[in-house]
């Protein structure tokens, strides 16, 4: 399973204006330079961050973007679901989703168990720690030993 691009970048958008949130509305065209996108690309991406309240446009001479939201309010979760829809691993696995094979499948319920596990990781992720302006919880697996 991989995150699209649209996915990535939109994240990306997204900590970049963060970063610059105290500075006043934001023109994708900054954007796109720092972050090494088009800013076509970014046009297709921020509507939908938009339609969400993620993002909100100034208008005028001194207009840009600026985050909808504090950063610590937003989860990544919140702006992949914007951008890609609801994160699901398979067609089964999603939160809305029915599956004809449903009462047969030794298979479904393990999706699910991961995609909600993904989910969840996604939830405890705020734009806060992305943009490095809140101190993230590193994850480390434990080493188990066999017997």
């Amino acid at each position: 399973m991989r995150m699209s691009t649209k996915g990535r970048y939109g994240v990306r958008l997204m900590i970049d204006l963060a970063l610059h949130s105290g500075e006043g509305p934001v023109l994708l065209k900054d954007i796109a330079r720092r972050q090494g996108i088009s800013e076509k690309y970014l046009w297709n991406l921020i509507n939908p961050l938009k339609t969400v309240g993620l993002v909100r446009s100034i208008r005028g001479a001194h207009g840009g973007y600026q985050l909808g939201r504090v950063a610590a309010s937003i989860s990544a979760a919140e702006i992949i679901d914007a951008i890609e829809g609801p994160v699901a691993i398979t067609e089964c696995s999603g939160i809305h989703s029915a599956c004809d094979l449903e009462t047969v499948c030794s298979t479904g319920n393990a999706w699910q168990r991961v995609n909600a596990a993904i989910r969840r990781s996604l939830d405890e992720i705020s734009l806060a720690q992305l943009s490095g302006q809140e101190a993230v919880a590193v994850w480390r697996p434990s080493l188990r030993v066999r017997p």
